[in-house]
């Protein structure tokens, strides 16, 4: 059964950092040779895509407000991926969630994800 499991979330005020991490397991194929997403969804909005890597980190695309101040990574051989959060703004607050797609190229279209995390809360105060 795959599981992934997200990791990091917490109030924090504007302007401050964060990390998340999701650890995946159970999965039936190599964590090294699928690409890997972070996506968002705010009260009362509809998922958003944030970040997405490839499997072999190569390839990173990210949401155009996030740029410059999130950074996706990954460990293969521990099988789990991080979201470095810097210079938070309150408009960041949502509940992220990790996701995995069963190839190797990244995306950033939810619909390319086939296995989700339960998601983190962050919340940014002002």
């Amino acid at each position: 059964q795959v599981q992934l499991v997200e990791s990091g979330g917490g109030l924090v005020q504007d302007g401050g950092s964060l990390t998340l991490s999701c650890v995946a397991s159970g999965l039936s194929f190599t964590f090294s040779s699928v690409a890997m997403g972070w996506f968002r969804q705010a009260l009362g909005k509809e998922r958003e895509f944030v970040a997405t890597i490839s499997h072999n980190s190569v390839s990173r695309n990210y949401k155009e407000s996030v740029k410059g101040r999130f950074t996706v990574s990954r460990d293969n051989a521990k099988s789990v991926v991080y979201l470095q959060m810097n210079r938070l703004k309150p408009a960041d607050t949502a509940v992220y969630y990790c996701a995995a797609r069963r190839y190797s190229t990244a995306s950033a279209a939810p619909y390319d994800y086939t296995y989700w995390g339960q998601g983190t809360q962050v919340t940014v105060s002002s």
